[in-house]
């Protein structure tokens, strides 16, 4: 789970109990430093989020392809995400 998306949704008023309850895996702990990273670093994230955001309207804005197997658009998925320092 992105840092940014645990962000985004905090930032839109979901309460860190909602966070927990659907990412259990996570742990307490995780939901929590994640999100003090994000408010140390709101600007990095902030980025993130807005170039997310643009690449989804551009990905929106191209005609459909012929349908992939599951495998590949995974791949290509994968492939679309840029590591971060977090």
């Amino acid at each position: 789970m992105p840092v940014r998306r645990l962000f985004a949704w905090h930032r839109q008023g979901t309460a860190v109990e909602t966070l927990l309850k659907r990412y259990p895996q996570l742990g307490p702990a995780r939901v929590l430093d994640a999100l003090a990273f994000a408010y140390d670093n709101i600007e990095l994230v902030l980025y993130d989020l807005n170039r997310e955001r643009a690449l989804l309207e551009l990905e929106q804005k191209t005609p459909p392809e012929a349908p992939k197997s599951k495998k590949d658009r995974e791949g290509e998925a994968k492939g679309r995400q840029t590591k971060l320092p977090f």
